[in-house]
């Protein structure tokens, strides 16, 4: 009977022991399952999130593509700017080179105009002291002219007293042979 007292001692204290460690297990079982929960829950949270990420992710590889093409179309609108800047700096330096002859032309152009503008005073100048002498000339003719118009006249006069004259004289030397 000791023994099966004992046993049952034992067996009691076996029982206790299994019962606390049914109730360890038991609290373990529910911790565990309060953290599995939770890890459910964070499980949810975290695909939610991921599936959040995803999208954004989507939305920021469209934006990337579409932004790209953006800065790709700007780049090429940038060298077809710099190609156009380096063609008119080249169509500058061309004009610029034109203006330096055509100033050097023009320079020239002045210089001769200037001189011909000389001459064409001297050649005034010369004009108008012709223009005096043939004036002067011209007075000079008409008053020769006049007198010359004078002295024919002064001639006629003259011829035509010496006719008269001479007729006297022949009809005077014609009257003395008769007397």
């Amino acid at each position: 009977m000791d023994a099966i007292k004992k046993k049952m001692q034992s067996m009691k204290i076996e029982k206790d022991n299994a019962m606390d460690r049914a109730d360890s297990c038991e609290q373990a079982s529910k911790e565990a399952k309060r953290r599995a929960t939770k890890a459910e829950e964070e499980h949810a949270d975290l695909c939610k999130k991921a599936s959040q990420l995803e999208m954004e992710l989507k939305k920021a590889s469209e934006q990337l593509v579409t932004t790209t093409q953006k800065l790709e179309e700007k780049e090429k609108a940038l060298l077809a700017a710099e190609l156009e800047v380096s063609t008119f700096n080249r169509r500058v330096q061309g004009l610029d080179g034109d203006l330096e002859q055509c100033e050097d032309k023009l320079l020239h152009a002045t210089q001769k105009l200037d001189k011909a503008a000389t001459a064409v005073d001297d050649n005034d100048r010369m004009r108008k002291v012709l223009e005096n002498r043939a004036q002067q000339d011209e007075d000079r003719m008409g008053k020769l002219e006049d007198e010359l118009k004078n002295a024919r006249t002064q001639a006629e006069d003259a011829d035509k007293k010496y006719d008269e004259i001479a007729k006297k004289l022949s009809q005077v030397e014609g009257d003395l042979e008769k007397a």
